[in-house]
């Protein structure tokens, strides 16, 4: 099991550079960062952690934009993996989406990893034109179709939410056919199905609670769409517990991931070389 470090950025936070280089000089083995394009102030959409319209962190209308963050990740690093905790696809134009992922991974030497969310904040889905109750067909319309530009000399996809004809998109991605996608989702059989048919793990939530069981049922519904090997399953952590990450890996779970909290460059480097140790990592 491998392990890395997410971070809830923010504009007054620690800059996602100095953290993931830190990170990477303690030997974890990637980086995740979350994504909100914006915040609309009045929601009908009750958070998954609050069960209401309160949200649990004022980070959520903060956020940086993912790919310029894990661009100037990527441009101090060179090993650590560049991921999405989660992305939401579908708040952008699928064609130009594809091309960003793309450049990354082409200029990163291959180190992206799409970590996707349906998105739990329907008022913010709306405000990009997303239909509530499609979200989940739009989501796999979008990766569908951003395989066939990185993968295809001439592209071309015909869907309900994305349609266009023969066209050239370079780069490609060094990954092949795609980067890496998870789905960050409650963990459930129809959760598991979707990710069974269109990507390529799942990435837990932070309100999941024990996971053995889910990871079972994904293992299972894996299985019987026919996919190969096994799904990736990357677990949120709390406290590096030793029992509780021994059990991950006997599950199956392939990567774990630490949050820190909001501190300054020095502290956040031995942080991360005290965790580093406890992990066992580097």
């Amino acid at each position: 099991m491998k392990y890395g470090i997410v971070q809830f950025t923010s504009d007054r936070g620690l800059p996602p550079a100095v953290a993931a280089k830190a990170a990477e000089g303690a030997g974890f083995h990637s980086f995740w960062v979350p994504e909100h394009t914006h915040i609309p102030v009045k929601r009908e959409a009750a958070h998954p952690g609050t069960g209401t319209e309160e949200l649990p962190d004022d980070r959520y209308l903060r956020t940086l934009d993912p790919w310029v963050a894990l661009s100037m990740v990527a441009a101090v690093t060179s090993r650590i993996r560049l991921a999405t905790a989660v992305a939401l696809p579908v708040e952008h134009d699928p064609i130009t989406l594809a091309k960003t992922i793309a450049t990354l991974d082409h200029l990163s030497g291959g180190r992206v990893t799409l970590g996707a969310g349906y998105g739990w904040n329907i008022d913010e889905l709306t405000h990009h034109g997303v239909p509530k109750a499609k979200r989940r067909t739009v989501l796999r319309e979008y990766l569908e179709a951003m395989q066939q530009l990185w993968s295809q000399e001439e592209a071309e996809y015909h869907g309900d939410h994305v349609d266009f004809g023969p066209s050239w998109a370079w780069p490609k991605p060094v990954q092949q056919p795609r980067p890496p996608v998870l789905v960050g989702a409650g963990g459930t059989e129809k959760t598991f199905t979707w990710i069974a048919r269109s990507a390529d793990g799942w990435i837990t939530t932070p309100t999941e609670g024990e996971i053995d069981d889910k990871v079972a049922l994904l293992k299972r519904i894996w299985k019987e769409a026919g996919r190969e090997g096994d799904p990736q399953v990357v677990a949120l952590a709390g406290k590096p517990d030793p029992d509780t990450l021994a059990r991950w890996e006997d599950l199956g779970v392939t990567e774990a991931l630490f949050g820190f909290p909001e501190k300054g460059e020095e502290w956040v480097q031995e942080y991360f070389h005290r965790l580093a140790g406890k992990l066992g990592v580097g």
